[in-house]
């Protein structure tokens, strides 16, 4: 799978290491940057790159990581069909994909270390949308809510 990445100042000590996971899983690493935390980065503009990404077709699912991680997940959730989330445990990193559809992995590198940051990019991976009923109803609520505000 096309996974693309993308990293804040901030988020990029978890840089290497979700690098390396990725690489271990056999997953093609969609490089976002940044590189160094020596500039500062905004997270929104890593949000939308990531995003726009996706919606290109040029990956199929995102990892977005700032400080805390919330600044990206709000940020990539303004972009309709990016369907994004914080994660720091292993069960919402699965089930955020079984049940809704998400498509970004959102972490913060102030509140999860390499070794969870790398669980958590293998649960959100390994993790597929079941499609049940109640689950697409769901998400087309969801996508009736993005077609209405974006309708201006």
């Amino acid at each position: 799978m096309k996974v693309a990445v993308a990293f804040d100042h901030r988020g990029v000590k978890l840089r290497e290491r979700l690098l390396e996971e990725l690489a271990a899983l056999g997953h093609e690493a969609v490089d976002l940057g940044t590189d160094s935390a020596a500039e500062r980065v905004d997270y929104p503009d890593k949000a939308r790159e990531l995003g726009d990404s996706i919606l290109a077709g040029a990956a199929e699912r995102g990892v977005l990581v700032c400080g805390s991680g919330v600044g990206a997940s709000i940020a990539a959730c303004k972009l309709p069909g990016i369907r994004a989330a914080i994660c720091h445990d292993s069960y919402s990193a699965h089930q955020g994909v079984e049940h809704d559809d998400m498509n970004v992995l959102c972490l913060g590198s102030e509140i999860v270390g390499a070794e969870l940051a790398a669980e958590l990019v293998r649960a959100f991976l390994q993790a597929r949308f079941g499609g049940g009923e109640r689950y697409l109803r769901r998400l087309e609520k969801v996508e009736a809510m993005e077609r209405l505000m974006h309708s201006d």
